[in-house]
């Protein structure tokens, strides 16, 4: 054992041995051996002893010595280590004292917080309870009000139904009456100082056009009435008609319809918009024979019924064998249906039950529905499932919507009768036979040897606009609309703009999108678009496209006499009538072309685009930036960039979250490596790859594979083929998909559903349905007129190059394609398709002797000719190597081979019209002398095999002096043209639209020979007839009238200053108000104003009317402030130049009450409408139904300030007025009665609101057994009934 040196050597230090923080490191002294050495100097000094061990003795000492000094070390180490550590222990106890109070300090925070939470915890759930409880009110409070008004639900919804059937009982009752040549009365309303003026003498209500009433502030009074009824909710509306083509039109409503009507011409039947009428069938096992009788026997009768309207005709029905195969194709065919029947007998199938359920159960208003029954007596009763479903039906059939046919007879018998109940709906009710026949013939009578026009052109353009804007954009389109709209509004002369990007960037989407915004932002802007589809199609024929845009532009000045129908002349004068028409539009005129460069030889049709455009007109054009001319580089250019990689990534995601699908981040990694290019990175590229990655049965890893090797979106597309193809269950269906997708690229224009099933006989409905779903949801194929189309032309391209890689299959699939239009020819089936389809094929298969034969067939000839496809029959019969004049001999030696086997009334009757048509044909021709023969044969023949006295005889005349003016022999045109208005008036009535047409041409062609006077007497004449038709027409007619009487308003305002010219300037004001040119308006007023100021006085009262229609037009343009100056002027004249108790005075006081009303200051509108109603008490005494209505305004005023006892006597003492005047049944006295049942109902008082709205319904019934009564109307002719539902609009509400 060492000593205490060995241990630690001198100078060490020693750390703490129990690691504490605070420990301190301590010195150990070490000391050397001095004494051992001194002792054994002291023993040397001394004696040495004899005898004795002196080393011994010295020895033990030392010993001792050295233990003791050893011992003593240790202990002192032992010490100071011990001392060490207990320092090092009570330095550790002050540490973990203060580490006590932190904790504890810590504690008693926690539990501070933890009751605070505790608190706020109980908080929440009483809070909760109250909020449970209230809702629990809630729930009861809103039973309470659904019980409640649960009468007038059910009351309202027969009340339409039975103002639906009234209203065509009605107008069969009139138009009997009228052809009987009876009068009808018409009484004047109640309200009268409202519609005419004590200033100028006005004439009676048909003379509103011509006359003086429009000078007069009713004139834009009524337009204010229209507007001020329809703004807020309404609870009660007048049921008086306000004369003129505008009645029961709204001002905002007008607003619509001639945004509308700028935009869209002419007027397309609504029936239109779904061009295949789709019959769902459903059967069961027992009923299978009546089905089978109905689609072998009658749907081919059915089909060329509505081929001969335009229409395509489809039975949709699922097997109980496959039904269940296809439940999304079901609920899919389902809401795309049209007519829905169902065959029921004793068993039905689980399929049947759902669809049955979903057409007559919940949605029974969505179609027209037919229900067949077997009533014979060896028949199996219902039982089970059917019979309950019978009786839900019924109990759900509260309106008798339901048609049922019953049969007791052979399942031929009831296929019959379904048949019956079927044609009658689609004639009636879908494509509204009867009123399409009415406009045919008047559109034939309008566009008489002038326009005719292509409802299905035209619908196709309206369908891929509408496709556009009602697209999502997945991009962001609105930085290129502000670039845009920065191009547009450079000051003239502004070059074409251009739209340029790759295929697929998004450039038709962007222009629709801005078109959109334009019409809605600038209703007085005119915008006219056309969108090209594929190449050869028929909207890139360029003839037709300019004819098209020329007939919308002229028709919106109503000049369309003058136009050519050559096709060389088209393409010519369309820049001359774009220059000349632009100088007579107040607005901008915007003409937009998408695809331009896909339009048949574009550079050299649209040379007219490089010559300076009017200063008014922008045209915009998309093109392809691969194939934009070099010639168009240089106009001011918006070019469509890629998209970003992060709208990529979020159209990607978008796609992925709706289908569920989460991409892991190595895919993420794959697809930020594939968007690297331009062509990639496109938005139509972007939304394919989305639609595979949520559509494909492959795995994601598989189809990021695959789509790493697609580089553009052609080769994307044909990836989707081949997906689509894989998904298939078996090599026939593959087979059929190919099929049909060559079809599709070999035609002209596509292919229906219909075409389909004839060409490919094997195709079974539920398999085409399944197929079509999946092509569209992969962005392949779309719908469009009925047509199956690409739905880009990019899935065209992939198509051909993957299926028609040469010429051979592609006349293989237009071989098929021309044996089924042929088929139809051969049995006298010639629809607007084999017109379209069949010579176009024959031509790309260069078969001319075929050709020729089928252009030879008048029908296929007069189809294209009525359509207005003049450029492409003159290209076939140039292609075949005819000229115009060989065309016409070879169409008059055909028509008489054909008129060798005509025998009876009917087909003379179509020979006639075949020869008109040639006629017409050869007159647009400018062919004159070739056009007399055959429209005198067609003469020849209506008079001896119908009638001298038939209206067709009328046509024949028609179109004769058409011909006879063009050849400047006034004389026999005048002659021909007064035989056709004799027999008009004879057939018709002296107030047929036809009788219009006849007095219009005989005043054109008297303005020829400049008798202007009898021409004006005829014209005054023809805008009276046309007047009373124009509710029938609708706002169509009624701008018409609008735009003729201000053209001639603008003749008479050139003259000197004077009243009758300031009379006019007022007139043309509130033309141009109507059709919404706020700004024309604005200086047609203010000149009137201004030229009243100088010739009249500041203080006449007309410059007051003046003042007024300014004020209203300001409130238009929602210039209150302005608007309340001038009502104030105005007002201010009238006090002082007119009666305390005039009528003009309370007209004025009127609308500046209801400024103030719009302006949120009730208070000072009430001493305005108490004055208006003292001056009617004046006027026309305390009995007069007009002071009623200012006492039913007053009331509404009163409801609108909550002060409901106030309100009670006035409605009260209005009805008694009311009934007094106008008896207990007038509509008045209805609209009184629900005023007052709405204040009984905001009293609390229930039981009485339901027993006067009993009674105002019991008014309703009554007023419709009135056989020459009105239809009802929403608009009071005073405009003086607010709303009592809600309050009152604000200033800046939208529109």
């Amino acid at each position: 054992m060492g000593t205490a040196s060995s241990l630690v050597a001198p100078g060490e230090v020693i750390e703490d041995g129990y690691g504490g923080e605070g420990g301190e490191a301590c010195e150990i002294p070490v000391e050397v051996k001095p004494k051992a050495r001194l002792l054994r100097s002291s023993f040397r000094r001394g004696p040495r002893a004899i005898g004795a061990s002196f080393k011994s003795t010295g020895s033990v000492e030392l010993e001792y010595a050295a233990e003791y000094e050893r011992l003593r070390k240790e202990y002192e180490i032992f010490r100071v280590s011990k001392n060490n550590e207990v320092a090092s222990m009570q330095k550790k106890e002050a540490k973990l004292d203060e580490e006590n109070k932190r904790l504890r300090a810590e504690l008693q925070a926690l539990q501070k917080t933890y009751q605070k939470i505790l608190r706020e915890k109980e908080s929440a759930l009483e809070a909760k309870y109250q909020a449970m409880e209230r809702a629990s009110t809630f729930e009861h409070d809103r039973d309470k009000v659904k019980r409640q008004f649960k009468i007038f639900r059910e009351t309202k919804e027969k009340e339409i139904q039975d103002l639906l059937r009234a209203k065509r009982d009605l107008e069969s009752k009139m138009q009997q009456l009228q052809a009987q040549g009876i009068q009808v009365y018409d009484p004047a309303d109640s309200d009268s100082e409202d519609n005419h003026t004590t200033i100028t003498a006005v004439g009676s209500h048909c003379e509103y056009w011509s006359g003086g009433a429009l000078c007069s502030e009713p004139s834009m009074g009524s337009m204010m009435q229209l507007q001020q009824t329809y703004r807020g909710p309404e609870f009660a509306h007048s049921l008086i008609d306000v004369e003129g083509p505008f009645a029961n039109v709204s001002r905002d409503d007008w607003d619509s319809a001639v945004a509308s009507l700028l935009q869209v011409s002419p007027h397309v039947s609504q029936a239109l918009w779904s061009n295949t009428v789709r019959c769902y069938l459903m059967h069961t096992h027992e009923t299978r024979g009546e089905l089978d009788s109905l689609t072998q026997t009658f749907s081919p009768r059915l089909q060329r019924l509505c081929e001969g309207l335009g229409h395509f005709y489809l039975d949709v029905c699922f097997c109980d064998e496959t039904a269940a195969a296809y439940p999304s194709e079901r609920r899919l065919e389902i809401e795309r249906s049209s007519v829905c029947v169902l065959l029921l007998g004793s068993a039905v199938s689980s399929c049947v039950l759902e669809d049955a359920e979903e057409m007559f159960l919940k949605t029974p208003d969505s179609r027209p529905l037919v229900l067949y029954l077997q009533t014979a007596d060896q028949k199996a009763p219902l039982t089970g499932p059917s019979r309950e479903l019978l009786e839900r039906i019924n109990k759900a059939d509260k309106n008798g919507k339901v048609k049922v046919v019953e049969n007791s007879g052979s399942p031929e018998d009831g296929a019959a009768l379904i048949f019956t109940q079927l044609e009658k709906i689609i004639k009636q009710e879908l494509l509204g036979m009867e009123a399409v026949d009415g406009d045919c013939e008047e559109c034939e009578v309008e566009d008489t040897g002038d326009v005719l026009w292509d409802l299905h052109d035209e619908q196709e353009q309206m369908e891929a606009y509408q496709h556009m804007c009602s697209a999502v954009a997945h991009i962001s389109v609105q930085k290129y609309i502000d670039r845009l709209n920065d191009l547009v509004a450079a000051p003239p002369p502004t070059p074409p703009l251009l739209i340029s990007g790759g295929p697929g960037s998004g450039k038709s989407l962007l222009l629709a999108k801005w078109i959109e915004l334009q019409q809605r932002h600038s209703p007085s802007t005119l915008v006219l678009y056309h969108f090209v589809g594929r190449p050869l199609s028929t909207s890139s024929e360029p003839v037709l496209i300019f004819k098209r845009l020329t007939v919308k532009l002229l028709q919106h000045f109503w000049s369309l006499s003058s136009l050519s129908m050559d096709p060389c002349k088209i393409l010519e004068e369309f820049p001359r009538w774009l220059e000349r028409l632009s100088a007579r539009h107040h607005g901008n005129i915007i003409i937009a072309i998408d695809s331009i460069d896909q339009i048949q030889n574009s550079e050299r049709h649209m040379k007219w685009l490089i010559d300076p455009l009017p200063a008014n007109v922008r045209v915009l054009v998309s093109v392809n930036v691969e194939t934009c001319p070099q010639s168009w580089r240089l106009w001011p250019t918006l070019h469509l960039d890629p998209l970003p990689i992060q709208e990529v990534k979020g159209l990607i995601s978008m796609e992925c979250v709706t289908a569920d699908i989460k991409l892991t981040k190595e895919q993420e990694k794959k697809l930020e490596k594939l968007f690297r290019t331009a062509s990639t990175c496109s938005a139509l590229y972007c939304s394919l790859l989305a639609r595979l990655l949520t559509e494909s049965v492959w795995s994601l890893d598989k189809i990021l594979q695959h789509c790493v090797l697609c580089q553009d979106t052609v080769s994307l597309f044909r990836l989707s083929l081949k997906v689509a193809l894989e998904s298939l269950i078996n090599d026939q269906e593959r087979a059929i998909m190919r099929e049909l997708l060559c079809l599709v690229c070999a035609s002209h224009n596509g292919i229906s559903e219909s075409e389909l099933m004839g060409v490919s006989q094997d195709l079974c409905f539920p398999a085409l349905c399944s197929l079509l779903s999946r092509l569209q949801r992969l962005l392949i194929l779309t719908f469009s007129c009925g047509l199956l189309r690409f739905r880009h032309l990019q899935a065209c391209d992939a198509v051909r190059l993957e299926f028609m890689e040469d010429e051979v299959p592609m006349n293989a699939y237009r071989g098929k394609l021309i044996q089924h239009f042929s088929l139809q020819l051969s049995q006298n089936r010639v629809t607007w398709r084999v017109a379209d389809e069949l010579p176009w094929l024959l031509q790309q298969q260069e078969n001319k002797a075929k050709l020729q034969f089928c252009l030879l067939n008048l029908f296929v000839s007069q189809n294209l000719y009525k359509r207005g496809h003049f450029s492409q029959l003159l290209a076939y019969w140039q292609y075949v190597g005819k000229d115009k004049v060989s065309m016409a001999t070879e169409y008059f030696d055909s028509l008489k081979c054909f008129e060798q086997s005509c025998e009876g009334e009917d087909s003379m009757s179509c020979l006639a019209t075949l020869y008109e048509t040639l006629g017409r044909f050869l007159k647009d021709l400018g062919l004159l002398s070739q056009a007399v023969a055959p429209l005198q044969r067609s003469l020849e023949i209506r008079e001896t095999a119908l009638d001298p006295d038939h209206p067709s005889v009328a046509q024949s005349l028609h179109q004769l002096a058409g011909v006879y003016v063009l050849w400047r022999k006034f004389g026999n045109a005048e002659q021909l043209y007064k035989q056709a208005l004799e027999i008009s008036e004879n057939a018709y009535g002296p107030e047929h639209s036809s009788v219009a047409r006849e007095l219009d041409s005989l005043a054109l062609l008297y303005q020829k020979q400049n008798k202007y006077e009898q021409a004006e007497k005829l014209r005054k004449r023809s805008v009276k007839i046309r007047q009373k038709t124009a509710r029938q027409k609708g706002h169509m007619y009624g701008f018409t009238l609008l735009r003729r009487r201000a053209l001639q308003l603008e003749e008479l305002s050139l003259g000197k200053d004077s009243a009758d010219c300031a009379k006019t300037l007022n007139e043309l004001g509130v033309l141009y108000y109507l059709q919404n040119n706020l700004d024309a308006a604005k200086v047609f007023l203010m000149r009137s104003l201004e030229m009243r100021q100088r010739v009249l006085g500041q203080d006449h009262p007309d410059c007051g009317q003046s003042l007024n229609n300014l004020a209203a037009l300001h409130c238009e343009r929602r210039d209150y402030e302005i608007a309340e100056e001038l009502y104030e002027k105005a007002l201010d004249i009238r006090k002082r130049a007119l009666a305390p108790d005039h009528p003009s005075l309370a007209y004025t006081l009127k609308h500046l009450a209801i400024l103030y009303k719009r302006r949120g200051k009730l208070e000072k509108a009430v001493p305005l409408y108490e004055v208006a109603l003292e001056i009617r008490e004046k006027s026309f005494g305390p009995k007069h139904p007009s002071v009623a209505t200012a006492l039913v305004n007053l009331a509404v005023l009163y409801c609108q300030l909550k002060k409901h006892s106030e309100a009670l006597p006035l409605y009260e003492r209005a009805l008694r007025v009311y009934e007094d005047s106008l008896g207990r049944l007038h509509p008045r006295v209805g609209e009184t009665l629900k005023n007052l049942a709405v204040l009984s109902y905001e009293e609390g008082d229930f039981e009485k609101a339901a027993e006067l709205y009993k009674r105002a319904m019991e008014i309703k019934e009554a007023e419709q057994s009135l056989v020459c009564g009105k239809a009802p109307s929403r608009h009071s002719s005073s405009g003086d009934t607010f709303s009592l539902r809600g309050p009152a609009l604000h200033a800046h509400s939208p529109r």
